[in-house]
């Protein structure tokens, strides 16, 4: 599984700071511990209350790569922001994120085709996220029919079933789960998989172990890519460990330290 690395993100006070600031240091070092850690994309939000998010966006890609080759995920509502950010990307970004809402796919797919860019896209429309698994991959094939109708490849396509918190919505869990199963299925090759893994622990005690334990479930159901603490040792050994359980890399004693390395 690919771990993109959620911590510059503006809705974590010590970022949204270095944003007012323009603290690249701070920025950079975040960037630097979690590619260590075995983060293979970093996520790039300027938060909910930056003043001029297209600025801060720009800002944030140009001195989170002075830190790391990493490709970016580019994060945020505001669309503009997103395109500043893949006009200064040294490498195809990927795009965080788009609904199933016509206007909307059509500003983020033509964006993504002219930028070479991937997409996270939301199984969710304007009414809101559905509860069942069947509605939830009846809205990723609409996303994956207009992506192509726009010339984005399948391949640059990441489905996300949209993962909700358990201490409030338990009973969409295995709904998730069996959406992750059912991606596989709508096209041959089918898209890629991601989820917001904190989404799932928001507001219970034990963050930590409800994060683990939902990748390694996700994982054994199909799911390609979390967005997540990459600086979480025990998820990472989590990750690195079902990978070899799943047959996915192949078995060494320092298996682990081979995930973080790539």
């Amino acid at each position: 599984m690919i771990i993109i690395g959620e911590r510059i993100n503006g809705m974590f006070k010590d970022i949204a700071k270095a944003i007012r600031e323009r603290d690249s240091a701070v920025i950079q070092e975040w960037a630097r511990k979690q590619e260590q850690n075995g983060a293979r994309y970093l996520d790039i939000n300027v938060g909910p209350s930056s003043t001029e998010p297209v600025e801060a966006m720009k800002w944030l890609v140009e001195v989170t790569q002075e830190a790391s080759d990493l490709p970016l995920c580019l994060d945020s509502t505001k669309y503009d922001a997103i395109e500043a950010g893949l006009k200064v990307c040294k490498r195809p970004a990927m795009i965080n994120s788009v609904p199933a809402e016509a206007a909307k796919m059509e500003r983020v797919f033509t964006m993504a085709a002219e930028y070479g860019a991937e997409v996270i896209c939301l199984a969710m429309s304007a009414e809101g996220i559905p509860k069942d698994a069947e509605s939830r991959v009846a809205l990723a094939m609409e996303l994956v029919a207009t992506a192509d109708a726009f010339g984005v490849p399948i391949d640059n396509l990441y489905i996300d079933p949209l993962v909700l918190p358990c201490n409030v919505a338990q009973d969409h869990g295995p709904e998730v789960l069996e959406t992750l199963r059912q991606i596989k299925l709508i096209s041959d090759p089918p898209p890629k998989t991601v989820v917001g893994l904190s989404n799932v622990s928001q507001g219970t005690r034990d963050r930590e172990l409800v994060n683990r334990v939902f990748a390694v479930m996700a994982m054994a159901n199909g799911l390609d890519a979390a967005i997540a603490d990459a600086c979480d040792d025990e998820l990472m050994a989590a990750v690195a460990t079902a990978r070899i359980l799943l047959n996915m890399d192949i078995y060494c004693d320092s298996y682990i330290d081979v995930f973080k390395k790539g």
